[in-house]
């Protein structure tokens, strides 16, 4: 956040993206029936994708966004929610 406040004004904007459990290896990796357990708990019902964590980091990063600074975004499906 303070580096968010610091490059404000040079039309810098600095924000952080917190992924929830996405299709990955290391995610793959985990057995089946801990993975399904895992899958419960996400409110939204399915792991998230690499594509869902591309599409918050292609928005953020876009000009359209840069009025947006100083944010986590977490995207995990609703296992985290914070204002």
């Amino acid at each position: 956040m303070a580096l968010a406040k610091e490059v404000a004004r040079k039309g810098v904007t600095v924000n952080s993206v917190s992924p929830g459990y996405c299709r990955t290896a290391m995610v793959m990796a985990i057995p089946e029936d801990i993975r399904n357990q895992i899958v419960a708990s996400i409110p939204v019902g399915r792991i998230g994708e690499p594509e869902d964590i591309a599409r918050a980091v292609d928005f953020l990063s876009a000009d359209h966004a840069g009025f947006i600074t100083g944010v986590n975004l977490p995207v995990n499906g609703g296992m985290f929610i914070s204002f």
